[in-house]
């Protein structure tokens, strides 16, 4: 890795600092700078000299013009609930929290939008919404504690990617200050626009690399009337891959189409306090149905239920008021907090392949595993083919957890690319996963992207070291 070279904050970039956002949002003691120092991902953590927590777009511009000006990196940062280490300040420099910046400016009924700061939490927005009976759908798994600055700046995803796409599907305009102090805005409360280069989608998923968002304009759709989950456990994980097969090729396009192999179970249950249903079955399906016509609903459940009886489902459990559901979708929607907590040290990949293959990959994922003595477990997305999979150290010993997990990473990524699939579906590249950038993207596209990130940032001063080295 490139080492890039920086100015230390001294106490006059301090002072100015606190003279930009007010000496009680700007902080350089122990507690803050240990808290900024890194995301969900175990075992990653790099201090920062500052934190700095802005309350408007006109401060982030003074801040960033005082860094750019002054050499000092600095790293936009939502809530801190990453998992490729895409927020933690690697050259320590400022961390620009967009915490404070946690308004919803306008519901836009008329126009299906909403406007937004960053800094607001994905699920309070999706309540806001849906009490005028509108719907964002992009749901990521941490939407109880993520922001919405943080989803766009991951590209995040999560289960109803499958028939309601992703976080890029539904941001419809951006404000943003570049790292000069320069103020742009792009897109609007328009469907349509091919004004220039479609700088909106560039910066959905650059992980913080190009601006800071400081405004989101979102695009919002009608609440569907009705919902019904579904938990269905099977004796074999090509039985359930089977099964969303044959539901795709019936035409069919569930909301959201969920496993989570055995592996899983104990850990989810340690978490939750509670036994899961089924817990010797080889793998469980969560399908979420939904639409605005209750007997168009239950023909449609009527056909996704046979379908998995064909495949060898043990049994369907059918939720459909918000209690049940919720308890259905608790095992799995906790997982990576129970990894958090009860699972000691471990390994976070994110891979996707095409939906067929899942049951493929995770034959890989368990020879790999067994090849290094590590514990894995794979859980997600089977209606879109992403793959988490939790690698554990266990009892290994440090130097041959070292040693094994970088081989392991590195075939399973291998194994990937092969079946014809990506390294990260949802989590970002951040800091964990540059080194593998090109195990995906030829030399010629790294390079396009190292040009377009001097073209934003000259003097590489907005999140250094992510995604790529320069």
């Amino acid at each position: 890795m490139k080492r890039l070279s920086f100015n230390k904050v001294n106490s006059s970039v301090f002072r100015r600092l606190s003279e930009i956002s007010g000496p009680k949002a700007v902080f350089n003691n122990e507690e803050m700078r240990d808290k900024y120092s890194r995301d969900e991902t175990i075992g990653l953590s790099y201090r920062p000299e500052a934190v700095v927590l802005p309350a408007s777009q006109k401060e982030i511009k003074d801040i960033l013009l005082l860094a750019n000006s002054e050499n000092i990196p600095v790293t936009p940062r939502g809530l801190g609930t990453g998992l490729s280490g895409g927020a933690v300040p690697l050259y320590g420099g400022i961390v620009l929290s967009l915490e404070r910046m946690n308004n919803l400016i306008e519901i836009d009924r008329e126009n299906l939008m909403a406007v937004t700061e960053p800094g607001i939490i994905t699920g309070q927005l999706q309540e806001a919404v849906e009490a005028e009976n509108l719907f964002y759908p992009p749901d990521p798994a941490s939407l109880e504690s993520c922001s919405i600055g943080g989803n766009v700046a991951e590209g995040a995803g999560g289960s109803r990617a499958v028939r309601y796409g992703t976080t890029k599907d539904y941001v419809q305009g951006i404000d943003m200050v570049l790292p000069d102090g320069n103020a742009i805005q792009t897109g609007g409360k328009v469907v349509k626009d091919v004004t220039g280069y479609n700088l909106t989608q560039l910066i959905i998923g650059s992980e913080g690399t190009l601006a800071v968002v400081t405004r989101i304009i979102l695009r919002l759709i009608p609440l569907p009337r009705f919902r019904m989950d579904l938990l269905v456990p099977y004796s074999s994980l090509e039985e359930a891959a089977r099964t969303v097969s044959e539901i795709i090729d019936a035409k069919i396009v569930p909301t959201a189409v969920e496993f989570m192999e055995r592996n899983c179970f104990e850990l989810a249950e340690n978490h939750i306090k509670r036994k899961l249903a089924y817990r010797d079955a080889a793998a469980h399906l969560l399908i979420t149905l939904d639409g605005n016509h209750e007997k168009a609903l239950e023909e449609k459940r009527n056909l996704v239920g046979k379908i998995c009886e064909r495949n060898g489902a043990y049994d369907i459990f059918v939720a459909t008021t918000r209690p049940d559901i919720e308890r259905m979708w608790e095992g799995r929607k906790y997982l990576f907090e129970a990894a958090n907590t009860d699972g000691g040290l471990y390994k976070s990949l994110d891979v996707v392949v095409p939906r067929s293959i899942i049951p493929t990959l995770i034959n890989k994922i368990q020879m790999i595993s067994e090849k290094y003595r590590i514990r894995a477990m794979t859980f997600g997305h089977a209606g879109d083919g992403n793959v988490h999979v939790l690698l554990f150290k266990g009892e290994l010993a440090d130097d041959v957890w070292e040693k094994n997990i970088e081989r392991a990473q590195k075939q399973l990524y291998k194994e990937t690319v092969h079946l014809g699939g990506k390294i990260t579906a949802e989590h970002g590249i951040g800091l964990l996963r540059k080194s593998y950038l090109t195990m995906n993207l030829g030399s010629n596209q790294v390079e396009v992207l190292r040009q377009l990130k001097r073209a934003f940032d000259p003097n590489s001063i907005l999140n250094p070291g992510k995604i790529f080295d320069l």
